[in-house]
């Protein structure tokens, strides 16, 4: 089975209230800081983790994500993850 190297639809849906609920509650959660450096600018939430749902053959909605999977983090220190760290998928 060929998995796809994106998410597919994954910006469209960061415009759903689903998604803003979630993200929401990460950043409260998260005392509207980045986790790493504490800037209180340009916050971003990340995934930690991606699931991809093999017997639909898609990745989960950005919302399922269970919030320990979650952290808040500003758009420096996102970037900087995303160019240092390969995100792990769990096929579920």
């Amino acid at each position: 089975m060929k998995v796809p190297e994106t998410h597919g639809s994954y910006g469209a849906s960061l415009f759903d209230i689903k998604w803003k609920q979630k993200r929401k509650s990460i950043l409260d959660r998260d005392q509207n800081k980045c986790v790493i450096c504490q800037d209180v600018h340009g916050l971003q939430v990340h995934h930690r983790q991606y699931h991809f749902i093999n017997r639909l053959n898609r990745f989960k909605e950005p919302w399922d994500y269970p919030n320990e999977l979650l952290i808040t983090l500003c758009e420096v220190c996102h970037k900087r993850g995303h160019r240092k760290y390969k995100i792990p998928t769990k096929y579920i």
